[in-house]
């Protein structure tokens, strides 16, 4: 998972460091969000996506990675007809 936060879209409310402060600070000259971690843990995602949801400016993105590509399954000898 990729969290990204939009600072031009922060208002300061501090709902997202409440909700995780592992992942979010605030900045103490003017009070928008500061990133703690772009990757964090997957056991965060059900509090990050709270975080994104209750942020008044909308600006916290939480983007699940993509599943792994599997390799195409290989046909045995047997399956070849070899």
């Amino acid at each position: 998972m990729h969290v990204t936060v939009d600072q031009d879209r922060c208002c300061s409310s501090g709902q997202c460091v409440l909700t995780v402060p592992e992942v979010f600070d605030q900045s103490e000259e003017d009070g928008l969000v500061r990133l703690l971690q772009d990757r964090p843990p997957l056991a965060l995602l059900p509090r990050l996506r709270t975080a994104a949801a209750l942020c008044p400016g909308g600006a916290i993105t939480v983007t699940a990675d993509p599943p792994p590509a599997t390799a195409p399954a290989r046909a045995t000898p047997a399956q070849a007809g070899a």
